[in-house]
């Protein structure tokens, strides 16, 4: 079997790692020249950490990676809602992690480099299209800079290539641009004091305006000191928010004003974000459920699949969970279309109702109904928020995103031995 992977970020070095260990062939088709380090910080649920674990790339991530102790919701003048243990602190046989998502990217490009050959990642190939028929699919390649065209022929093709995957769109071409929600994000990271425990992810706000803030760097933290990656949330200043430019440079101006008081005794926020040299800026999107993922020998995978809201920290570690089911039902199957049915019946449902789910704020609704219920703060929490309705909106949101500790710790590995040498 031959897979194209059209895609080299999480989702598709995951997948090539993954069809490797299978003993499945793949190559990956990445549009840019050349793969780089970069964005800011990433969260690694324990789901996505036992997959990259048993792909062998545990020691790598505790090397670089900060290992997550507590996620903490706070409200908007810093009084504590809900605090819980994560990863194995929480029972979880494997840990949550914090890191750089450049530097997760790197981790598995060097794996992939050196498991597969470097042959096998084609940069610069921009994906223009694709035909199939009961023998295979036949790939369209524009490679930069110069718009050659290249063909490449293959037993399946995966689209891994992001929230606006041209693989999707050739399956989808009505689907149109994906769903604004209406807010804005801004992110940055820069080194300075640990706060708190110096391995903890607090959550601050309510739905309009809110931030998140974790360390992402062993390195750092081994000099006592904490690379720091904030992220702020803002209703769209009008309707010259640009919905569809990604990544985008700006300073802190855009969006300071209403953070510029967050200093608490345990964070001092306003003041991070004042010092940050480089600050990005992200129209914060979706893409409604899709009825299918898989036609054919045709199937997507992670934000082509499932673009979701940055809420519970899930889409990057349910990239890496689609690239072990795939490959795992792939290896399984009579043939290759079989397997990607089995494939996305077991994704597609789960990931739809995460994505539904992340539009009603997910885990982070408690900040919310917090704001709601005392916008002027509280002197205990549990006279406006039971405890047990806490523990339910934290627990029913791991189950449905399957990563609830029972589930991620007994349910059978989806590795898969590779065939003997004959």
């Amino acid at each position: 079997m031959q897979v194209l992977i059209v895609g080299g970020g999480i989702g598709g070095l995951t997948t090539a790692l993954s069809l490797h260990a299978a003993g499945i062939n793949c190559c990956i088709y990445e549009s840019v020249v050349s793969l780089r380090a970069l964005g800011v910080g990433i969260n690694l649920q324990p789901n996505a950490v036992r997959e990259l674990t048993e792909l062998g790339l545990g020691d790598a991530l505790a090397e670089t990676a900060i290992e997550t102790s507590t996620l903490a919701y706070y409200n908007k003048h810093g009084q504590l809602i809900w605090s819980e243990p994560r990863g194995r602190a929480a029972g979880y046989r494997w840990p949550q992690y914090s890191i750089h998502r450049g530097e997760l990217l790197i981790i598995l490009l060097d794996a992939v480099r050196a498991r597969l050959g470097p042959e096998w990642i084609r940069t610069g190939h921009h994906f223009v299209g694709f035909e199939q028929d009961s023998f295979g699919v036949t790939a369209r390649f524009a490679r930069r800079p110069d718009g050659t065209s290249v063909m490449a022929r293959g037993d399946i093709l995966v689209g891994a290539d992001g929230i606006h995957s041209s693989v999707r769109a050739q399956l989808y071409p009505n689907e149109g641009k994906p769903v604004f929600s209406g807010l804005i994000h801004w992110r940055g990271a820069l080194e300075a004091e640990p706060f708190l425990d110096g391995r903890t992810q607090v959550m601050i706000g309510h739905h309009d305006q809110r931030s998140v803030v974790y360390p992402i760097s062993a390195k750092s933290q081994r000099r006592g000191r904490s690379l720091v990656n904030w992220l702020t949330l803002l209703a769209a200043p009008g309707e010259d928010a640009e919905r569809e430019n990604w990544d985008r440079r700006v300073g802190k101006e855009r969006f300071f004003e209403p953070f510029k008081h967050w200093n608490f005794p345990w964070l001092p926020l306003a003041d991070l974000i004042a010092s940050t040299a480089e600050i990005f800026e992200y129209p914060m999107s979706d893409r409604d459920p899709l009825p299918a993922w898989t036609f054919g020998r045709v199937t997507l995978l992670g934000d082509a699949a499932h673009p979701m809201r940055p809420v519970g920290s899930q889409a990057g570690s349910q990239g890496v969970v689609d690239a072990r089911v795939l490959a795992h039902a792939l290896a399984g199957a009579a043939e290759p279309a079989k397997g990607l049915l089995d494939y996305e019946a077991t994704r597609r449902p789960a990931m739809n109702e995460v994505v539904l789910r992340n539009r009603q704020y997910g885990p982070e609704i408690v900040m919310q109904m917090a704001e709601e219920r005392a916008p002027g703060g509280f002197n205990n929490i549990e006279d406006i928020i039971p405890r047990h309705e806490l523990e339910d909106v934290s627990l029913s949101f791991k189950k449905a995103a399957g990563f609830d500790p029972e589930t991620v710790n007994t349910r059978p590995s989806y590795g898969v031995a590779r065939p003997a040498a004959v």
